[in-house]
């Protein structure tokens, strides 16, 4: 019967990590690029010392993305087996969650939703003079990334949470399609302060052996 599939593991097997990471970025056309505020990740899947290269690859997508965001915009992003899911509200203020394929879209963007309009209704418009990455405590985004790692337990809350109905528009995309003509990926991450040399070197082992971020 279903109910085979929950019976208890003494620890989470590993395709169990739908959300890999939640950042909180502040946006707006007179910054270079966004800064990320506050971050989450679940690196468990990965070996200890990929973490901290998979750690600066989303710091380095949600950057990249959210930039390309517009104010209002949602959109997911599709990269190798992960997706990016942007969202960019009117006030500047952007979330991005990165999942793995499967998990659905809608839920990813109630989660960025609620998690920013609880950021904001805990530390005001604090955020919007925060220049340095990563500065600003908000300890409830942990309980987002492991509440919402199960998508039916992710489910409950969207069936309550109505705020986006059947007509929210989420743009679906590839990369390419959301980088600017004629630039590559590939430049921007070579470009990028936000990746060590040894990102970079795994980012282009990876790129060779088609397995970015493998779960190992």
């Amino acid at each position: 019967g279903a109910s085979a599939s929950f019976t208890k593991e003494p620890r989470r097997p590993i395709n169990m990590v739908k959300v890999v990471g939640i950042s909180i970025l502040r946006t707006g056309s007179d910054l270079p690029d966004p800064i990320p505020l506050c971050m989450a990740c679940e690196l468990s899947s990965y070996g200890f010392f990929q973490r901290q290269g998979v750690k600066e690859m989303l710091t380095f997508f949600s950057k990249t993305f959210t930039k390309r965001t517009q104010p209002g915009q949602r959109q997911s992003i599709t990269h190798e087996q992960y997706v990016v899911h942007c969202y960019v509200r009117s006030d500047g203020l952007a979330g991005a969650v990165t999942t793995d394929l499967e998990y659905p879209a809608r839920v990813a963007f109630v989660l960025l939703t609620q998690l920013l309009d609880e950021f904001t209704g805990t530390v005001g418009d604090s955020w919007k003079s925060v220049s340095t990455p990563e500065s600003v405590s908000f300890p409830p985004i942990e309980e987002y990334l492991q509440k919402y790692q199960d998508p039916a337990v992710a489910d409950k809350v969207t069936k309550i949470q109505k705020d986006l109905d059947e007509t929210t528009q989420i743009l679906h995309k590839t990369i390419d399609s959301v980088l600017e003509r004629g630039s590559k990926l590939d430049d921007l991450v070579e470009r990028s302060d936000d990746l060590s040399k040894q990102s970079k070197m795994f980012y282009k082992q990876a790129k060779k052996t088609n397995s970015c971020c493998v779960i190992s």
